[in-house]
Protein backbone atom coordinates (compact mmCIF):
# COMPACT_ATOMS: atom_id res chain seq x y z
CA UNK A 1 0.00 0.00 0.00
CA UNK A 2 2.55 2.85 1.31
CA UNK A 3 4.48 1.73 -2.35
CA UNK A 4 1.10 2.46 -4.06
CA UNK A 5 0.61 5.63 -2.47
CA UNK A 6 4.70 6.85 -3.28
CA UNK A 7 4.05 6.47 -7.01
CA UNK A 8 0.79 8.09 -6.57
CA UNK A 9 2.62 11.29 -4.35
CA UNK A 10 5.15 10.88 -7.16
CA UNK A 11 2.90 11.30 -10.31
CA UNK A 12 0.85 14.13 -8.87
CA UNK A 13 4.17 15.89 -8.17
CA UNK A 14 4.67 15.27 -11.98
CA UNK A 15 1.39 16.64 -13.05
CA UNK A 16 2.10 19.59 -10.64
CA UNK A 17 5.14 20.83 -12.52
CA UNK A 18 3.52 20.59 -15.55
CA UNK A 19 0.85 22.67 -14.41
CA UNK A 20 3.32 25.31 -12.82
CA UNK A 21 5.05 25.09 -15.80
CA UNK A 22 2.14 26.11 -17.83
CA UNK A 23 0.77 28.66 -15.52
CA UNK A 24 4.21 30.06 -15.02
CA UNK A 25 4.42 29.61 -11.14
CA UNK A 26 8.02 30.23 -10.50
CA UNK A 27 10.32 32.44 -8.45
CA UNK A 28 12.74 34.49 -9.61
CA UNK A 29 15.84 35.26 -8.30
CA UNK A 30 16.36 39.09 -6.35
CA UNK A 31 19.70 40.32 -4.39
CA UNK A 32 18.12 38.43 -1.27
CA UNK A 33 17.73 35.50 -2.66
CA UNK A 34 20.41 32.50 -2.12
CA UNK A 35 20.01 31.24 -5.98
CA UNK A 36 20.20 32.39 -9.33
CA UNK A 37 18.11 30.13 -11.36
CA UNK A 38 14.16 30.76 -11.78
CA UNK A 39 12.83 27.67 -10.57
CA UNK A 40 9.30 25.87 -10.36
CA UNK A 41 7.27 27.16 -7.28
CA UNK A 42 4.97 25.60 -4.88
CA UNK A 43 6.59 21.92 -5.18
CA UNK A 44 5.90 21.39 -1.19
CA UNK A 45 1.91 20.98 -1.85
CA UNK A 46 2.61 17.83 -2.52
CA UNK A 47 2.50 17.54 1.40
CA UNK A 48 -0.99 18.37 1.72
CA UNK A 49 -1.64 16.15 -1.15
CA UNK A 50 -0.33 13.05 0.43
CA UNK A 51 -2.82 13.94 3.39
CA UNK A 52 -5.70 13.98 1.41
CA UNK A 53 -4.43 10.80 -0.11
CA UNK A 54 -4.32 9.38 3.24
CA UNK A 55 -7.73 10.55 4.27
CA UNK A 56 -9.07 9.20 0.84
CA UNK A 57 -7.30 5.65 1.86
CA UNK A 58 -8.79 5.37 5.47
CA UNK A 59 -11.67 6.16 4.53
CA UNK A 60 -11.30 3.57 1.44
CA UNK A 61 -10.21 0.99 4.20
CA UNK A 62 -13.70 1.81 6.48
CA UNK A 63 -11.92 3.38 9.47
CA UNK A 64 -13.98 6.23 9.23
CA UNK A 65 -14.10 7.07 13.04
CA UNK A 66 -10.71 6.72 12.77
CA UNK A 67 -10.32 9.18 10.44
CA UNK A 68 -13.04 11.53 12.00
CA UNK A 69 -10.86 13.32 14.66
CA UNK A 70 -8.54 14.64 12.10
CA UNK A 71 -11.02 16.51 9.83
CA UNK A 72 -11.00 20.00 11.62
CA UNK A 73 -7.25 19.58 11.08
CA UNK A 74 -7.31 18.62 7.35
CA UNK A 75 -9.75 21.70 6.79
CA UNK A 76 -7.50 23.62 8.70
CA UNK A 77 -4.17 22.43 6.18
CA UNK A 78 -6.49 22.94 3.45
CA UNK A 79 -7.46 26.48 4.09
CA UNK A 80 -3.75 27.59 5.53
CA UNK A 81 -2.05 26.02 2.25
CA UNK A 82 -4.44 27.29 -0.49
CA UNK A 83 -4.33 30.93 0.68
CA UNK A 84 -0.11 30.01 0.88
CA UNK A 85 -0.30 28.89 -2.29
CA UNK A 86 -2.45 31.92 -3.69
CA UNK A 87 0.17 33.98 -2.07
CA UNK A 88 2.77 32.22 -3.92
CA UNK A 89 1.37 32.98 -7.35
CA UNK A 90 0.17 36.93 -6.45
CA UNK A 91 1.38 38.47 -3.43
CA UNK A 92 -1.93 38.84 -0.38
CA UNK A 93 -2.06 41.13 2.74
CA UNK A 94 -0.29 40.31 5.72
CA UNK A 95 -3.64 40.45 7.50
CA UNK A 96 -5.56 38.30 5.21
CA UNK A 97 -2.81 35.61 5.55
CA UNK A 98 -2.62 35.96 9.49
CA UNK A 99 -6.51 35.81 9.74
CA UNK A 100 -6.11 32.13 7.92
CA UNK A 101 -3.39 31.52 9.64
CA UNK A 102 -5.15 31.62 13.01
CA UNK A 103 -8.14 30.43 12.11
CA UNK A 104 -6.43 26.96 10.32
CA UNK A 105 -4.62 26.80 13.92
CA UNK A 106 -8.01 27.31 15.79
CA UNK A 107 -9.41 24.04 13.57
CA UNK A 108 -6.18 22.23 14.69
CA UNK A 109 -6.61 22.80 18.60
CA UNK A 110 -10.43 21.43 18.11
CA UNK A 111 -8.55 18.29 16.34
CA UNK A 112 -6.17 18.31 19.72
CA UNK A 113 -9.35 18.45 21.65
CA UNK A 114 -8.28 21.73 24.13
CA UNK A 115 -10.98 23.95 22.76
CA UNK A 116 -12.82 23.60 26.23
CA UNK A 117 -13.09 25.97 29.64
CA UNK A 118 -10.29 23.31 31.39
CA UNK A 119 -7.56 24.45 28.47
CA UNK A 120 -8.74 27.79 28.47
CA UNK A 121 -5.21 29.32 29.64
CA UNK A 122 -3.51 27.79 26.69
CA UNK A 123 -5.53 28.64 24.01
CA UNK A 124 -4.38 32.21 22.77
CA UNK A 125 -0.80 31.63 23.75
CA UNK A 126 -0.76 28.50 21.98
CA UNK A 127 -2.35 30.46 18.84
CA UNK A 128 0.55 32.88 18.74
CA UNK A 129 3.11 30.38 19.68
CA UNK A 130 2.07 28.01 16.91
CA UNK A 131 1.61 30.85 14.19
CA UNK A 132 4.97 32.59 14.85
CA UNK A 133 6.64 29.05 14.72
CA UNK A 134 4.36 27.81 11.20
CA UNK A 135 6.01 31.74 9.86
CA UNK A 136 9.66 31.02 11.06
CA UNK A 137 9.55 27.24 9.66
CA UNK A 138 8.55 29.30 6.43
CA UNK A 139 11.51 31.70 6.70
CA UNK A 140 14.04 28.91 7.17
CA UNK A 141 13.21 27.65 3.36
CA UNK A 142 15.62 29.86 1.69
CA UNK A 143 18.42 27.26 -0.22
CA UNK A 144 18.21 23.90 -1.67
CA UNK A 145 16.82 20.87 1.01
CA UNK A 146 16.26 22.86 3.99
CA UNK A 147 13.11 22.20 4.60
CA UNK A 148 12.74 19.07 3.31
CA UNK A 149 15.26 17.59 4.96
CA UNK A 150 14.51 19.04 8.28
CA UNK A 151 10.77 18.31 7.81
CA UNK A 152 12.47 14.25 7.56
CA UNK A 153 14.59 15.15 10.92
CA UNK A 154 11.40 15.71 12.60
CA UNK A 155 9.04 12.97 11.03
CA UNK A 156 11.42 10.38 11.37
CA UNK A 157 11.54 10.92 15.53
CA UNK A 158 7.90 11.29 15.92
CA UNK A 159 7.19 8.37 14.06
CA UNK A 160 9.76 6.28 16.61
CA UNK A 161 8.28 8.36 19.95
CA UNK A 162 5.25 7.16 18.27
CA UNK A 163 6.34 3.66 18.48
CA UNK A 164 8.19 3.74 21.48
CA UNK A 165 4.87 4.70 23.49
CA UNK A 166 2.65 2.17 21.89
CA UNK A 167 5.19 -0.99 22.19
CA UNK A 168 5.17 0.56 26.65
CA UNK A 169 2.08 -0.65 26.18
CA UNK A 170 -0.38 2.67 25.52
CA UNK A 171 -1.63 4.61 22.91
CA UNK A 172 -0.10 6.40 20.23
CA UNK A 173 -0.46 9.95 20.11
CA UNK A 174 -1.17 9.94 16.53
CA UNK A 175 -2.30 7.48 13.35
CA UNK A 176 1.28 6.23 12.27
CA UNK A 177 0.24 5.93 8.95
CA UNK A 178 -0.31 9.70 8.81
CA UNK A 179 3.17 10.05 9.53
CA UNK A 180 4.56 7.07 7.42
CA UNK A 181 2.52 8.50 4.05
CA UNK A 182 3.66 12.46 5.36
CA UNK A 183 7.15 10.74 5.74
CA UNK A 184 6.33 9.46 1.84
CA UNK A 185 5.83 12.83 0.47
CA UNK A 186 8.92 14.26 2.11
CA UNK A 187 10.76 11.91 0.14
CA UNK A 188 9.43 12.53 -3.09
CA UNK A 189 10.11 16.56 -2.54
CA UNK A 190 13.52 16.05 -1.66
CA UNK A 191 13.93 14.14 -4.81
CA UNK A 192 13.26 17.43 -6.82
CA UNK A 193 14.48 19.44 -4.20
CA UNK A 194 17.73 18.33 -2.06
CA UNK A 195 19.99 18.95 -4.83
CA UNK A 196 22.98 21.19 -5.47
CA UNK A 197 22.71 24.68 -6.11
CA UNK A 198 20.92 25.51 -9.28
CA UNK A 199 19.99 22.29 -10.09
CA UNK A 200 16.82 22.38 -7.73
CA UNK A 201 13.78 21.05 -10.00
CA UNK A 202 11.13 22.86 -8.01
CA UNK A 203 11.13 24.99 -4.66
CA UNK A 204 8.62 24.51 -1.43
CA UNK A 205 7.22 27.74 -1.94
CA UNK A 206 5.00 29.10 1.12
CA UNK A 207 2.39 26.09 0.84
CA UNK A 208 5.20 23.69 1.33
CA UNK A 209 6.89 24.96 3.92
CA UNK A 210 3.79 26.53 5.68
CA UNK A 211 2.10 22.95 4.91
CA UNK A 212 5.44 21.04 6.37
CA UNK A 213 5.01 23.35 9.50
CA UNK A 214 1.56 22.82 10.14
CA UNK A 215 1.45 18.91 10.37
CA UNK A 216 4.72 18.40 12.12
CA UNK A 217 3.08 21.13 14.40
CA UNK A 218 -0.40 18.92 14.80
CA UNK A 219 1.89 15.89 15.32
CA UNK A 220 4.25 17.47 17.93
CA UNK A 221 1.05 19.42 19.79
CA UNK A 222 -0.79 15.80 20.07
CA UNK A 223 2.62 14.49 21.50
CA UNK A 224 3.07 17.08 24.06
CA UNK A 225 -0.64 16.66 25.07
CA UNK A 226 -0.75 13.07 25.39
CA UNK A 227 2.43 13.15 27.60
CA UNK A 228 2.29 16.38 29.14
CA UNK A 229 5.72 16.48 28.53
CA UNK A 230 6.51 20.55 26.47
CA UNK A 231 10.26 19.64 26.40
CA UNK A 232 9.59 17.64 23.50
CA UNK A 233 9.15 21.37 21.44
CA UNK A 234 13.51 20.59 21.53
CA UNK A 235 12.52 18.27 18.40
CA UNK A 236 11.94 22.07 16.99
CA UNK A 237 15.25 23.35 18.42
CA UNK A 238 17.70 24.29 15.68
CA UNK A 239 15.43 25.71 13.55
CA UNK A 240 13.93 27.87 16.95
CA UNK A 241 17.34 28.88 18.05
CA UNK A 242 18.32 30.19 14.76
CA UNK A 243 14.65 31.97 14.26
CA UNK A 244 15.08 33.87 17.65
CA UNK A 245 18.54 34.82 17.32
CA UNK A 246 18.43 36.10 14.22
CA UNK A 247 15.31 38.13 15.00
CA UNK A 248 16.79 39.49 17.79
CA UNK A 249 19.81 40.36 16.24
CA UNK A 250 17.57 42.33 13.39
CA UNK A 251 16.21 43.95 16.17
CA UNK A 252 18.78 44.87 17.38
CA UNK A 253 20.18 46.36 13.68
CA UNK A 254 16.54 48.33 13.63
CA UNK A 255 15.34 46.59 10.35
CA UNK A 256 11.78 45.90 9.55
CA UNK A 257 11.46 42.42 10.03
CA UNK A 258 8.71 42.25 7.24
CA UNK A 259 11.62 42.71 4.78
CA UNK A 260 13.28 39.54 2.97
CA UNK A 261 16.69 39.70 4.14
CA UNK A 262 19.76 36.96 4.58
CA UNK A 263 21.12 36.83 7.89
CA UNK A 264 19.90 33.90 9.46
CA UNK A 265 23.28 31.31 9.78
CA UNK A 266 22.16 29.04 7.38
CA UNK A 267 22.18 31.72 4.76
CA UNK A 268 26.06 33.08 6.03
CA UNK A 269 26.80 29.48 5.16
CA UNK A 270 25.69 28.89 2.20
CA UNK A 271 25.96 32.67 0.74
CA UNK A 272 28.77 34.55 2.10
CA UNK A 273 31.34 31.29 2.94
CA UNK A 274 29.94 29.49 -0.40
CA UNK A 275 28.88 25.82 1.34
CA UNK A 276 27.42 24.06 -1.12
CA UNK A 277 23.49 23.88 -0.61
CA UNK A 278 23.21 20.44 0.27
CA UNK A 279 25.90 20.20 2.79
CA UNK A 280 24.54 23.15 4.60
CA UNK A 281 20.67 21.67 4.99
CA UNK A 282 22.47 18.48 5.34
CA UNK A 283 24.44 20.08 8.55
CA UNK A 284 20.85 21.16 10.10
CA UNK A 285 19.14 18.04 9.43
CA UNK A 286 21.54 15.42 11.25
CA UNK A 287 21.56 18.33 14.03
CA UNK A 288 18.59 18.39 14.77
CA UNK A 289 18.06 14.43 14.34
CA UNK A 290 20.78 13.76 16.54
CA UNK A 291 18.92 16.12 18.96
CA UNK A 292 15.56 14.60 18.62
CA UNK A 293 16.99 10.93 19.23
CA UNK A 294 19.10 12.25 22.30
CA UNK A 295 15.85 13.32 23.48
CA UNK A 296 14.18 9.58 23.24
CA UNK A 297 16.79 8.06 24.48
CA UNK A 298 17.73 9.86 27.49
CA UNK A 299 15.62 8.86 30.74
CA UNK A 300 12.07 9.54 30.27
CA UNK A 301 11.83 11.49 33.93
CA UNK A 302 11.10 15.26 34.25
CA UNK A 303 14.04 16.34 35.54
CA UNK A 304 16.32 14.88 32.74
CA UNK A 305 14.28 16.20 29.98
CA UNK A 306 14.27 19.59 30.85
CA UNK A 307 17.87 19.51 31.61
CA UNK A 308 18.10 18.27 28.18
CA UNK A 309 16.15 21.03 26.78
CA UNK A 310 18.11 23.67 28.70
CA UNK A 311 21.24 22.43 27.52
CA UNK A 312 20.38 21.93 23.59
CA UNK A 313 19.32 25.66 23.56
CA UNK A 314 22.04 26.94 25.64
CA UNK A 315 24.94 24.93 23.45
CA UNK A 316 23.26 25.92 19.94
CA UNK A 317 22.52 29.67 21.43
CA UNK A 318 26.35 30.14 22.08
CA UNK A 319 27.65 28.52 18.80
CA UNK A 320 25.18 30.94 17.05
CA UNK A 321 26.55 33.68 18.40
CA UNK A 322 29.93 32.19 17.77
CA UNK A 323 29.66 31.61 14.47
CA UNK A 324 27.76 35.53 13.90
CA UNK A 325 31.07 36.97 15.49
CA UNK A 326 32.98 35.25 13.40
CA UNK A 327 31.50 35.55 9.96
CA UNK A 328 28.66 38.03 9.83
CA UNK A 329 31.08 41.03 8.91
CA UNK A 330 31.07 38.86 5.21
CA UNK A 331 27.35 39.59 5.32
CA UNK A 332 28.05 43.66 5.74
CA UNK A 333 30.24 43.34 3.24
CA UNK A 334 27.86 41.77 1.06
CA UNK A 335 25.02 44.68 1.99
CA UNK A 336 28.28 47.52 1.47
CA UNK A 337 28.43 46.15 -2.32
CA UNK A 338 25.01 46.45 -2.78
CA UNK A 339 25.48 50.33 -2.39
CA UNK A 340 27.93 50.75 -4.86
Amino acid sequence: TYIIIAVILLVAELIYFKIADHFNIIDKPNERSSHSTIVLRGGGIIFVVSVIVWVIWQMGQGEWMAVQGYLPFVVGLVLITGVSFIDDIRSLPDSLRLVIQFSSMFLMFYSWGILNWDSWWMIIPGLILCVGITNAYNFMDGINGINGGYTLALLVPLLAENCKLEAEGGEGFVNESLIVVVLLADLVFCFFNYRPKGRAKCFAGDVGSVGAAFIVLFALGRLILTTGDFTYIVFLVVYGVDSVLTICHRIMLHENLGEAHRKHAYQLMANELGLEHTVVSTIYMVLQLAISVGMILIPDTVAWHWGYFVCACLVLGVAYLLFMKKYYHLHEEYLASLKR
